[in-house]
C-alpha cells in the first residue's frame, strides 16, 4: 500500500462528499473536522483519485450516453417491428380475403361445371332413343322425294 493511505474495508467509499450546511447562511459554526452525511469524516483525495474519479466521471457519461443510444435503438426498433408487424397483419386480412374470394369463385365454378357435365350426360342418353329415329327421318326423307319426284313426273306429263 501507498505511504500516506490508510487501509479502508470495501463498504468505505473514497469519494468526497460535500453536503451543504442545513443551517441558514451566516449563522453556520465553524467545524474543524467535516464530516459528510454519515457522521464520517470528509477525506480529501489523493492524486490517484481524482484520476479515478475523473475517469468514472468519464465512464459514467459515456454509459449514459450508450443507455441513450440503446433506448433510441429499441424505440426505433420497436416501431418498425410494429410497423411490420401491422403491414404482415394487413397482408395476412388482404391474403384471407383474396383466398376467400378464390374460394368462392371456384366453388361457384365447379357448381356450374356439375350443371354443365349433368347437361352433357342427359343429352347422351336422350340421344341414344334418336338413332332409331334419325334413322326412320332417312327412310321418311327417301319415300318423300320419291313421291315427290312421281308427283313432279305427273304434273308435268303432257
Amino acid at each position: 500500500m501507498e505511504s500516506g493511505a490508510t487501509e479502508r474495508s470495501s463498504s468505505e467509499s473514497f469519494v468526497p462528499v460535500s453536503v451543504p450546511d442545513p443551517e441558514p447562511m451566516g449563522q453556520s459554526e465553524s467545524v474543524e473536522n467535516p464530516t459528510d452525511i454519515y457522521g464520517k469524516e470528509e477525506t480529501t483525495p489523493y492524486d490517484g483519485q481524482k484520476e479515478i474519479l475523473k475517469a468514472l466521471e468519464v465512464l459514467e457519461r459515456d454509459s449514459v450516453a450508450i443507455a441513450g443510444s440503446f433506448t433510441s435503438l429499441f424505440s426505433s426498433l420497436r416501431l418498425v417491428l410494429s410497423q411490420a408487424t401491422r403491414t404482415s397483419v394487413d397482408h395476412m386480412n388482404c391474403f384471407g380475403d383474396a383466398a376467400g374470394g378464390l374460394q368462392e369463385c371456384v366453388l361457384d365454378a365447379a357448381t356450374k361445371g356439375n350443371h354443365y357435365i349433368n347437361s352433357c350426360l342427359r343429352i347422351n342418353e336422350e340421344m341414344k332413343g334418336i338413332e332409331s329415329l334419325a334413322t326412320q327421318l332417312k327412310f321418311l326423307r327417301r319415300n318423300v322425294d320419291a313421291l315427290d319426284s312421281e308427283v313432279n313426273r305427273l304434273v308435268t306429263f303432257p
